[in-house]
């Protein structure tokens, strides 16, 4: 069937996968009498161009490549009709181009949720208890008892209503945080959190927060919505943690709140660009915590994706619903049950 749950297979009967990316995983040899699968490295331009017609679904295993979004005016007419991201972000994809077309695009949601909510608790708990004043006591060998923040009974303002966000609100409520979620629109009657305030409501709650995690979607709404002013709201005991994507935050702001004493200390796990150069400001930055956009991947993490896609490839094959279908528009997967092969 098809319809706005399900890719169209274009004919012949045998569908041809493309495959972008430089390393992609060893799952793909399943397809064998399935498919016809082609490869297309990340910066192999020609070849992209090349193939991009002959597909009829598109596997973008290099999620930080940009290739797809140059390569697809050579698709022509002929676009894939599925497009399948490892990934939860679509960014690199919601091109005007791919929007409007009738391509239906699916994410990896499902994957990362849970191990990005670990690794925010994990800082939230470091920051707290001054795990890097006591490996760096420990360095110099020296006994310097302290008293450190008592992580219960704190509040966060979780921004990004999404499975991630909710994943990272369940974890610190856990831990006996209060939690104020923050989505796009507004929610009074949410399941787990209660109320799910609007975006427009963020400067009124960071006054009060002790920890601030984004994990919002990247869309021309939320570009740089951490900047000087919403900084400049938070209480000097603040922390700040970024897991969702890089060009949310303004660094240079950032930067700034953490060297003027504004906010006490923060954790980027993404950057707008990647990777951070050596050089950058923000290595030094003292109370920063920088990771190389790792907060999702625990190991086995590119067998899960894999596995995630070859089985949205037989619903897609047989004509069943797909899972993650993102609304292209909004440029993330709806709020729904969470997937289950």
């Amino acid at each position: 069937m098809t319809g706005p749950e399900t890719a169209p297979r274009a004919a012949p009967d045998f569908p041809t996968v493309l495959v972008v990316g430089d390393d992609p995983p060893r799952q793909l040899a399943r397809l064998n009498r399935r498919a016809r699968v082609l490869r297309a490295g990340s910066a192999d331009h020609r070849a992209l161009c090349a193939r991009l017609p002959l597909a009829d679904a598109l596997l973008v295993w290099d999620f930080a490549s940009d290739a797809v979004r140059d390569a697809w005016p050579a698709a022509g007419a002929r676009v894939p009709a599925w497009v399948h991201t490892a990934s939860a972000g679509v960014d690199r994809l919601v091109f005007p181009e791919l929007v409007a077309a009738p391509t239906v695009l699916t994410n990896a949601r499902g994957i990362f949720e849970q191990p990005v909510a670990e690794y925010v608790a994990g800082l939230v708990v470091a920051m707290a208890k001054d795990f890097r004043g006591t490996w760096e006591l420990q360095r110099q060998r020296r006994w310097r008892h302290r008293e450190t923040m008592r992580v219960a009974g704190t509040r966060a303002v979780v921004v990004g209503a999404g499975p991630i966000g909710r994943a990272i609100a369940r974890t610190l409520a856990a831990l006996g945080v209060r939690i104020e979620l923050v989505g796009r629109t507004r929610r009074d009657a949410d399941p787990e959190f209660g109320v799910v305030h609007q975006a427009g409501a963020l400067a009124r709650l960071l006054p009060a927060a002790d920890w601030v995690v984004c994990a919002a979607p990247l869309t021309p709404a939320s570009r740089g919505m951490f900047d000087a002013a919403a900084f400049a709201r938070m209480r000097p005991s603040a922390r700040f943690v970024n897991v969702g994507r890089g060009p949310l935050v303004v660094a240079d702001d950032l930067a700034e709140a953490l060297l003027t004493g504004r906010i006490a200390g923060a954790a980027l796990d993404v950057f707008e660009d990647e990777p951070l150069d050596q050089d950058h400001q923000l290595w030094d930055i003292p109370g920063l915590f920088v990771s190389p956009h790792m907060s999702a991947d625990t190991f086995g993490w590119q067998d899960e994706l894999a596995e995630q896609f070859l089985a949205n490839y037989t619903r897609w094959t047989t004509g069943a619903p797909l899972f993650n279908i993102v609304d292209k528009r909004l440029g993330y997967v709806p709020v729904g049950p969470r997937p289950t092969p």
